[in-house]
């Protein structure tokens, strides 16, 4: 029923180089360096609010906005991670309580809520070594670049109604979240995600060879899961396990005048 699509059909889809679809069409890449399917796909739905507007003014709009974020590979502009740099070196566990304090400040969780107890299989930031320290710090960081580039993004769509004079005259429904932070990266998190379908383990000091590149076009990179429970706070696990579910992954824009 939709007018138009254009996006990725698959999972797991690289966001720097997308396997895409314009209708039933294949869509052929530019040969651009920086190109990223998120700036692409805010660019093709902002055409189209001013298209359709422009066209038919009379018609009401509708747009179903989902990307590719935060589902791995985590990939984002270099710009967008040096934003958060020095932002997770706290760890998880203390990430963990500082979250569960914002969140009964905001009122998102009553009051005494307890964390609940981490899994016995993450361990204890403070028992990891400097150079697990620095290489996860690095992967939380690219995860909460990927969440505001997305975040940006999705303003700057919105911001196609402004512009087309419908910003008053539009419901927008946010969705963030479905069942929590993923947990597939293990416990040292992957440099390529393709690792973990091949069996094949990654270990700390080869993915610290590669700690400038992580969220850039030559990765295809997940966290460590520690983040992922930290991420899902003040639950106790994380995506995958059926007691439990919370956190960021995917967004949803539904918009209409």
């Amino acid at each position: 029923g939709f007018d138009k699509f254009y996006g990725f059909i698959g999972g797991e889809t690289n966001q720097w180089a997308p396997f895409l679809y314009d209708g039933t069409a294949v869509v052929e890449l530019p040969l651009d360096p920086n190109y990223h399917f998120m700036a692409d796909m805010t660019d093709k739905a902002v055409a189209w609010i001013k298209y359709q507007k422009a066209l038919t003014p009379q018609k009401p709009s509708f747009i179903y906005f989902a990307p590719g974020a935060t589902h791995a590979p985590h990939h984002v502009p270099q710009e967008w991670i040096a934003r958060w740099k020095g932002r997770f070196d706290q760890g998880w566990d203390k990430m963990r309580e500082e979250t569960l304090a914002r969140q009964i400040k905001l009122g998102v969780v009553p009051a005494g809520t307890k964390l609940a107890p981490k899994p016995p299989a993450i361990r204890d930031w403070d028992t990891l070594s400097a150079d697990e320290k620095r290489l996860f710090t690095r992967q939380a960081e690219v995860f909460a670049a990927y969440a505001e580039y997305t975040d940006h993004e999705i303003g700057r769509m919105l911001e196609a109604f402004e512009d087309v004079g419908q910003a008053d005259n539009t419901l927008v429904v946010y969705i963030a979240g479905d069942n929590g932070t993923s947990g597939e990266g293990g416990q040292n998190g992957m440099f390529n995600e393709y690792t973990y379908f091949n069996g094949v383990q990654e270990t700390v000091p080869d993915m610290l060879k590669k700690i400038d590149q992580w969220g850039g076009p030559e990765t295809y990179p997940h966290m460590a899961s520690g983040w992922a429970v930290g991420f899902d706070s003040p639950f106790g696990w994380m995506k995958q396990v059926p007691s439990d579910f919370g956190g960021t992954r995917n967004g949803m824009v539904i918009s209409w005048p």
